[in-house]
């Protein structure tokens, strides 16, 4: 699909990766509805975008109904990029019902109640772009991310299933997999530092990626180091494995330094 002069709603939008992608979006000639929780961030990054016609709709995702309204308020969208996300990490002792409800609505039930406000209105034109962001965590289980893992898990099977019943209609739908990123994500919310030896990625490439998955309805791009690539691919065809060498002590520290870093993040 041709980026210019559609319009694109994008979730998330005030966080490093949304910045990135709302700037990308916004170079290639669409108008851009941005939504996060925070009006005034949203509409100092509005003011940031190159071209015209963008707009900022602050909503919460966490709240019941955000994820209808926020749709039925965008209008008319071409384009749907699904990138609001929280943590989701540490021990399940430590997930109150709340929060642990709250990472579930936003990681994985907004996405898709998104899809579905937005899905009749692109069958109906014949033509729209879905792009979800989901994580390597979403192949690759990891220590004290249970939470997270369950909702970039589903959230891929979500996307996978949605290609398969609208592609044929001519409405794509893609999936942006990011590795560890570096100025942005987990490690960099949480201040530990990545895994040595594994490498980093960075918000530019995540949103060169969204631009490619929506030029050309990609069914999934991983943004990720090879080492980081070969890793999840193992994980998925060896899950027993992957989760033994992830529960060793290297793992252990690391996936407990972001834990800890983001306690206090919903």
């Amino acid at each position: 699909m041709r980026i210019a002069g559609r319009t694109a709603l994008l979730t998330g939008a005030t966080g490093g990766l949304g910045r990135a992608i709302a700037l990308a979006l916004a170079e290639r000639g669409a108008s851009v509805v941005l939504s996060a929780r925070k009006a005034e961030a949203l509409e100092a990054l509005e003011a940031e975008l190159p071209g015209d016609g963008h707009r900022a709709l602050a909503a919460d995702l966490v709240e019941p109904g955000a994820a209808e309204a926020l749709a039925a308020a965008a209008g008319e969208v071409e384009i749907l990029v699904a990138n609001a996300g929280l943590p989701g990490t540490g021990r399940m002792e430590d997930f109150t019902a709340e929060r642990m409800t709250g990472t579930l609505r936003v990681n994985l039930e907004a996405p898709m109640l998104l899809a579905r406000a937005l899905e009749p209105a692109m069958l109906e034109r014949g033509s729209g772009q879905m792009v979800f962001i989901a994580s390597l965590s979403g192949k690759s289980a990891t220590p004290f991310s249970a939470v997270y893992n369950a909702t970039k898990f589903g959230l891929r099977g979500f996307a996978l299933g949605l290609r398969a019943d609208l592609g044929p209609r001519g409405v794509g739908v893609s999936i942006v997999s990011p590795g560890t990123i570096r100025e942005a994500g987990m490690y960099s919310d949480s201040g530990a530092p990545p895994i040595p030896g594994l490498g980093t990625g960075t918000p530019s490439q995540v949103a060169d990626a969204v631009v490619k998955a929506i030029e050309h309805n990609k069914v999934e791009i991983t943004v990720a180091p090879l080492q980081q690539r070969l890793l999840a691919h193992f994980a998925l065809t060896s899950p027993g494995i992957a989760v033994k060498i992830a529960s060793g002590e290297q793992g252990q520290k690391a996936a407990a330094a972001v834990a800890d870093g983001q306690s206090d993040k919903r």
